[in-house]
């Protein structure tokens, strides 16, 4: 029979091996993974940087220890992930420790804190562990919050702007975690008339990862412009910015030179004179020539030719510089103008080369001064010129040839320059003037002096022999294909003439009858 004694102890509690499950528990026998210290000084920390903090736990069990989820909790003024867990790799043995390193990154000054949880397989099955310390900022920056991505540079400055020329920052950002971050977007918060551009592709980023997005500004006002760029990510800020700030002070226009500058990769356009000036007196049909150049790098092509004005008596001359005309580098061509002034007195006018080299446009201005005008209804016409395969009739010496073979191919461009070198169809007749016309005869008045002329006979002119054919308007030149018309002023015959003074003398008896 066994009899118990009230207040005294259970005879097992005398032996080790019998101890009470409750006392294994709290005496931390048998529970499991446990802190080697639970309050962990993390120390300073700088403001943006990042500092390594290593917590140390033990397996105060007596079965090897799985870990498993580790959980952070960090305060506002700091974010941390884990940037090593040694404690994974295999199962803590009974007694021994491992080491889980914390990266705990300074957002913004002053106390951080930090509480980590972790999951095991031992008796509690949750180990805690608190890290703290301080977050430290410099004198110009305690109220500063850095981010996950770094911005490179964080303010930019485009000084001050005073040409129209935009200008092209980039802006670096870097992933300075140990994890993937996600950028979601990234934008530009500035006035509309601000002139910020923002260029960029950046995606996920990697940890140490960098990409670059370009900022153009280019301001539509005067003064200062300012914003800001923002970048939204997954990490734990959400957010960075970079503040954007510039000043736009134009300066003042001045007058636009003839020739414009150098520009790399474009034709430039330049002329051998600044401006064609017909002098003064003038008062017979003038021409001068000019060289437009390509002083560029590039070729460039004549787009169009022409006179501003509409009744000044200027021609350009159809050959030489043209309209579609391609000029390579150094390469020139002439550009020929002629004046036929219709009224007395200056001549105001310019001339247009439309291009697609640099500025686009070359306007030379002309000048002159007229002091007798040049009708228009007794000038020559070139009807045709250079028939390739007509007869031409030449002079040599005192001898008169025809050439009546048609010519080859190859010696179709010897035979052009031969004549324009001899004869020159339309320059021959220069400065003819018919001072009286008829059906069969008339009378021509040039430098040589006066010539009569009949129809349907040859006569030699400008050392060209010419078949003469009177028209209805005035006397058809033709020389093999060449053939050129010079009209004749209805106001200088002498029926007008006639007519005319017949009219005065009218007028003179009527007003004697008057009186």
């Amino acid at each position: 029979m066994v009899t118990f004694v009230a207040g005294s102890l259970p005879s097992y509690a005398q032996y080790p091996g019998f101890d009470a499950p409750s006392n294994g528990v709290a005496g931390n026998v048998a529970a499991g993974l446990v802190p080697v210290e639970a309050q962990v000084d993390g120390g300073t920390v700088p403001i943006g940087a990042t500092a390594q903090v290593v917590v140390l736990f033990r397996n105060a069990g007596t079965q090897p220890v799985e870990t498993g989820q580790i959980n952070l909790y960090p305060s506002s003024t700091v974010s941390a992930n884990v940037s090593l867990n040694q404690c994974a790799k295999e199962p803590l043995p009974s007694g021994a420790e491992c080491a889980i390193a914390i990266a705990v990154k300074g957002l913004q000054a002053g106390p951080w804190r930090l509480e980590m949880l972790m999951l095991h397989s031992g008796r509690t099955r949750l180990v805690t562990a608190t890290l703290s310390g301080t977050v430290e900022a410099s004198a110009d920056s305690s109220d500063t919050l850095s981010s996950d991505i770094e911005m490179i540079p964080d303010t930019l400055d485009f000084g001050n702007l005073t040409s129209g020329q935009a200008l092209v920052e980039p802006v670096i950002l870097r992933n300075i975690t140990s994890q993937r971050i996600e950028v979601s977007d990234i934008v530009i918060r500035a006035n509309a008339n601000s002139g910020f551009i923002l260029d960029e592709n950046c995606g996920a980023l990697e940890a140490g990862e960098a990409c670059v997005a370009t900022v153009t500004w280019a301001p539509r006002n005067k003064g200062p412009a300012s914003g800001v760029l923002v970048v939204n990510h997954d990490g734990p800020t959400k957010v960075a910015s970079v503040t954007l700030s510039g000043e736009y002070l134009p300066e003042t226009v001045e007058q636009a030179e003839l020739f414009p500058e150098a520009v790399p990769g474009k034709g430039l356009l330049v002329s051998s004179q600044e401006q064609f000036d017909f002098g003064d007196a003038v008062s017979a049909a003038s021409t001068m020539t000019v060289s437009l150049v390509n002083t560029g790098d590039s070729a460039l092509t004549l787009k169009d030719i022409k006179v501003s004005g509409t009744n000044s008596g200027l021609t350009v001359s159809t050959s030489g510089c043209v309209s579609g005309l391609k000029l390579e580098p150094i390469e020139a061509c002439p550009l020929s103008v002629t004046w036929s002034p219709t009224r007395v007195g200056d001549l105001l006018d310019d001339i247009q080369i439309l291009h697609d080299g640099a500025r686009g446009v070359l306007v030379l201005p002309m000048r002159g001064t007229a002091e007798g005008t040049v009708s228009q209804d007794s000038k020559t016409i070139v009807l045709s010129e250079e028939g390739a395969e007509e007869p031409t009739r030449i002079i040599q010496g005192n001898d008169v040839t025809e050439n009546t073979e048609k010519p080859k191919v190859h010696e179709k461009k010897q035979q052009t320059n031969r004549k324009a070198n001899v004869a020159n169809a339309s320059s021959s007749l220069d400065g003819l003037r018919i001072t009286s016309f008829s059906s069969k005869r008339a009378i021509v008045n040039g430098p040589g002096g006066s010539r009569l002329l009949f129809d349907n006979e040859q006569v030699m002119l400008g050392g060209v022999i010419w078949d003469v054919k009177i028209q209805k308007n005035g006397i058809e030149f033709a020389n093999g294909a060449d053939r050129v018309l010079l009209l004749f002023d209805r106001s200088l015959s002498s029926i007008n003439l006639n007519s005319t003074q017949s009219a005065s003398v009218a007028s003179s008896n009527s007003d004697d009858s008057g009186n």
